[in-house]
């Protein structure tokens, strides 16, 4: 989500229709998962997507601490990744 999902907006439309013209991220871009289930007492409850929000700014942040670059747009695609380094 935080490297390409973006809905471009034209005359007050959306341009993208559907999944085969905006992008999402697909299983084969997806890197190794490793799940560790912690045994509790506590009453079950779901996961939800929590794990998604820290992603954007944990991507910001690794950039900003190798180039001294902020990255304040999502998504960080790669042309706004190279406007910000300049």
């Amino acid at each position: 989500m935080a490297l390409l999902e973006e809905l471009t907006i034209q005359n007050g439309a959306p341009v993208q229709s559907n999944f085969n013209d905006y992008p999402v991220l697909r299983m084969s871009d997806m890197p190794e998962i490793h799940t560790k289930l912690v045994k509790s007492d506590a009453a079950p409850t779901g996961m939800g997507k929590i794990g998604v929000l820290p992603v954007a700014p944990a991507i910001a942040n690794a950039v900003f601490q190798i180039t001294g670059k902020r990255l304040r747009a999502l998504p960080m695609s790669p042309q706004r990744v190279k406007t910000a380094l300049t």
